[in-house]
């Protein structure tokens, strides 16, 4: 008799991890989540995106839990329909949307922002890449005059767009200004950001592990960049796509193979085989 994995919960990022850099999922990783789910492991997905941009990839595969979704902002519930948890940004952190949006317009002027909600977006400003990236999400979006058309309650996610450059001037201004009460990542070089303070994949991935009763120590996560290292830093088994960049192995321990070649897939077997367990009684994990 095969043994069984309900005392297991992996997640897998998704460009880049679960999907190959032509974002296509390898076989390989298919057939490995199919196993581990049969063999009654938990297995979902974290991402940045809103629910309804998630759910076309975590409908490719066999994930039999809610999804972390707005890099762990809130944990939706496809079965349910509903976020079962949530994580919205305050007051401080809406206030200095506020401030970038309107007291450093001449400077930021070319920054796009985009308000999420559970399932929407506000877009305070509209540029090429907001509009491509709410194109490429397929996601619900209505444009506003001024940030304070967007309802206060709710903020889940902020992110700011612009070229290299303005961003790194955003990124330096933040470090420059008292916190405001937020969590600050770059997901990109042209990307920046913006959640609630104390809040990222690895915060969303663990309050999913207790409300399953399931040990730190055999909750796993796989992803291939720097928006990856919170969750990689929280979880009991970090492990990393092969084309990661060194510093994301070096925190990782477990290193998969290319996301070409299906690196899901060799977690997974990695698990199933036995050996993450003895690794953990041994105290190699």
């Amino acid at each position: 008799m095969d043994k069984t994995f309900e005392n297991w919960l992996v997640v897998s990022d998704i460009d880049g991890t679960l999907n190959n850099k032509f974002r296509r999922l390898p076989q390989r990783n298919y057939d490995a989540i199919k196993k581990f789910t049969e063999l009654g492991g938990n297995f979902t997905l974290a991402s940045g995106r809103l629910q309804s941009s998630l759910e076309r990839n975590y409908n490719r595969i066999t994930p039999n839990q809610p999804a972390v979704v707005l890099n762990g902002a809130g944990i939706y519930d496809y079965n349910k329909r509903e976020m079962i948890w949530r994580r919205t940004i305050g007051p401080k952190g809406r206030e200095f949307v506020k401030y970038v949006s309107t007291e450093f317009d001449d400077i930021f002027k070319s920054i796009d922002i985009g308000v999420y909600f559970d399932d929407y977006v506000y877009v305070v400003k509209s540029g090429l890449l907001q509009k491509t990236t709410t194109h490429f999400d397929k996601a619900k979006h209505e444009y506003v005059k001024s940030i304070d058309d967007v309802p206060e309650d709710g903020w889940m996610k902020v992110i700011f767009w612009s070229n290299p450059l303005m961003i790194s001037k955003l990124n330096n201004l933040i470090k420059k200004l008292d916190n405001p009460d937020a969590n600050f990542m770059l997901s990109s070089i042209l990307t920046l950001e913006m959640l609630q303070k104390d809040t990222h994949k690895g915060v969303g991935i663990m309050h999913l592990a207790d409300m399953l009763g399931i040990e730190k120590s055999h909750v796993a996560a796989i992803g291939d960049y720097y928006n990856d290292w919170d969750m990689l830093k929280t979880v009991g088994l970090p492990a990393c796509a092969g084309q990661a960049p060194s510093a994301i192995h070096k925190i990782c321990k477990f290193e998969a193979c290319h996301c070409n070649n299906g690196c899901v897939a060799d977690l997974l077997d990695y698990i199933m085989s036995g050996q993450a367990d003895e690794d953990i009684l041994r105290g190699k994990i």
